[in-house]
């Protein structure tokens, strides 16, 4: 999947929710704890972490590439 962001960045906790991945800002720190995130292959539990343009997300079988 392909994400448009229209900022220099977007924090990974706004990205899981755009991604549909999680229903509320909420339940990113939840999810983050319980289910392995990769942020360019490295494991991240930020929400705050700052995904820009060119960064790649995998969760749960998904795949974000951010643009």
């Amino acid at each position: 999947m392909k994400l448009k962001i229209h900022t220099d960045y977007i924090t990974l906790g706004q990205l899981l929710k755009k991604g549909d991945l999680i229903q509320s800002g909420g339940e990113a720190k939840g999810y983050l704890n319980s289910v392995e995130v990769l942020v360019n292959g490295e494991k991240d539990q930020r929400r705050g972490r700052k995904i820009r343009p060119g960064d790649v997300v995998e969760t749960n079988g998904v795949r974000i590439e951010v643009e």
